[in-house]
């Protein structure tokens, strides 16, 4: 390995610790001041590395967006698919996980019955309005300042209850709801639905299922490393996040009662 380099990343590595003073780094490394200094003034140059105003050392932006970058690019696809099938055998109603791309929505995996009951979306495409799954993902775009009072009505009220429903509102006749899956600091990444042919399941039956589905979006959530509020996970999907338990056992117990 190069010297350079690996100087370089032992450097971020004791700065991901806190921050340092130049004497401090070139202590962590074993070199002198004035190497340390050059290491630092080109990490500093490419944005890995932030002076204070007392002169300290920290990491610098760059580091942050790279690893927002990495976690986004994680396949939610790949962590969802066990947990989708869980629920697609626990209810078995179809479960599909989409994403917003370029406007529009994108299936990126669905678990269902034989083909015969609905056409299957995998790779397929649909307008984010009308659908359950469009205004979930709508609903969860980051705000940008924007608050709850200055969006569309419909998807206010997707926002502030967490999930979203239709009922033969598209081209293709079913009835569905979604509910958003979380990822890094909480914002929306895909969409978790359970759908079924409008001709054979009322919207009211799927409805009942919405405490599973809430349940399975997230557990994807907490599995891909979101904050997802608590809700109906522990007693389901098994999915006990630490120092949880005791605030969300007794939302479980009300939503079984219901």
């Amino acid at each position: 390995m190069s010297q350079s380099v690996d100087r370089a990343l032992t450097l971020l590595g004791s700065l991901g610790d806190g921050p340092l003073s130049l004497d401090q780094a070139a202590s962590s490394l074993g070199v002198h001041k004035s190497t340390a200094l050059r290491l630092l003034r080109t990490l500093e140059e490419h944005g890995f590395v932030r002076r204070q105003p007392d002169l300290r050392y920290r990491v610098g932006g760059r580091v942050l967006s790279l690893a927002h970058r990495a976690l986004e690019d994680f396949d939610v696809r790949q962590v969802a698919a066990p947990y989708l099938a869980a629920l697609n055998a626990r209810c078995g109603y179809t479960v599909q996980l989409a994403v917003l791309h370029d406007g529009e929505v994108l299936y990126l995996d669905e678990v269902g019955p034989p083909p015969t009951a609905l056409p299957p979306r995998i790779g397929r495409r649909a307008p984010v309005t009308g659908t359950a799954v469009g205004r979930v993902l709508l609903a969860g775009l980051p705000e940008d300042g924007t608050c709850e009072e200055e969006l569309p009505a419909e998807l206010a009220a997707v926002r502030r209850r967490g999930w979203a429903a239709e009922s033969a509102e598209h081209r293709e006749p079913v009835t569905c709801v979604a509910a958003p899956v979380a990822g890094s600091g909480g914002r929306t990444v895909a969409a978790c639905a359970l759908s079924a042919p409008a001709s054979q399941v009322a919207p009211a039956e799927l409805a009942r299922m919405l405490p599973e589905l809430l349940c399975t979006a997230e557990a994807i959530s907490l599995a891909y490393g979101g904050s997802p509020t608590p809700r109906w996970c522990e007693n389901r999907c098994g999915a006990r996040p630490a120092g949880r338990a005791s605030r969300t056992s007794g939302r479980a117990s009300a939503a079984r009662r219901r």
